[in-house]
């Protein structure tokens, strides 16, 4: 049982991380009729959140605070910092704060972990129950290509994910939206903002990749909703899908464009391999 233990919540970890940096905001449902407004109007919200892509992509670094819900299954808030100048790097404070993974990691000692993100593999710092069962390591290193090997292609979701987990991705999946519209004007924390709502179906998405990562997640139509403030950044974002495994709801707020980021790779003698961890317990159960 130890074996399918380490290997069963070490996935949870990998998936666990790789939603946190993508997390998003609540999402009042629009009482616009994604049908009506006129072709000026939808060329304007495109034209702005092209212009929000590439001012978040030049940002090159944010402070992030996320909470995801996954049903009954998970539960978790991140915050933290992520840049991505050269690949994905960064550091989260993750909590599991409930659900059925909350319970298991509870049961661990890993409910909190830290979580490093490099331009080769993301880091998970384990619980010292945890730890035990991983031959004494109190890290975890995930491989994105070792992700991408997994079985039934899940595995390169993960990785996908996990080096996409930059805020101007919101804005390219909102921009595959064929209703993508101009929803307001707000206040997000005190600072105005425009709120830009739609509907993407996994199936008229023409970005082979990013429907190929919705499809595999078993999500038909996703809801997203983004806030950009004055100089063109996204603040605020929300998605809402419906998985294989459920209703999933993201939650973030994006600020601090432009904080250094620092993400250290953990100690080589603390640190046990995902991929080996797999190879060697898949006779154990």
């Amino acid at each position: 049982m130890q074996g399918t233990t380490v290997r069963g919540v070490g996935l949870v970890l990998a998936v666990a991380s790789a939603l946190a940096g993508v997390a998003a905001c609540t999402s009042p449902d629009s009482s616009d009729d994604p049908g009506k407004g006129d072709r000026a109007a939808h060329a304007r919200s495109v034209a702005a959140l092209r212009t929000a892509e590439r001012a978040t992509q030049r940002a090159g670094s944010a402070r992030i605070e996320s909470t995801t819900i996954m049903g009954s299954l998970m539960s978790m808030t991140a915050h933290g910092t992520l840049g991505w100048r050269d690949g994905t790097t960064g550091t989260l404070s993750i909590r599991y704060t409930g659900g059925t993974v909350a319970d298991t990691m509870r049961r661990l000692g890993s409910a909190s972990m830290e979580a490093r993100y490099l331009p080769d593999a993301y880091y998970a710092r384990v619980g010292e129950k945890f730890a035990e069962q991983a031959g004494g390591k109190r890290w975890i290193r995930y491989a994105y290509e070792d992700l991408e090997a997994m079985a039934g292609g899940s595995g390169a979701q993960l990785g996908d994910q996990m080096r996409g987990t930059t805020p101007n991705q919101s804005v390219k999946l909102l921009l595959a939206s064929g209703d993508v519209r101009k929803a307001g004007e707000e206040s997000v924390r005190g600072r105005p903002a425009t709120r830009y709502s739609g509907t993407v179906a996994a199936a008229d998405v023409t970005d082979t990749a990013l429907r190929k990562q919705l499809t595999e997640a078993g999500v038909t139509t996703e809801t997203v909703d983004i806030w950009i403030d004055e100089r063109n950044l996204l603040v605020k974002k929300v998605e809402k899908a419906r998985m294989s495994t459920g209703l999933m709801t993201q939650t973030a707020h994006y600020g601090d464009y432009g904080v250094p980021v620092r993400a250290q790779r953990p100690p080589l003698s603390d640190t046990g391999d995902f991929g080996d961890l797999m190879g060697k317990k898949a006779g154990t159960s």
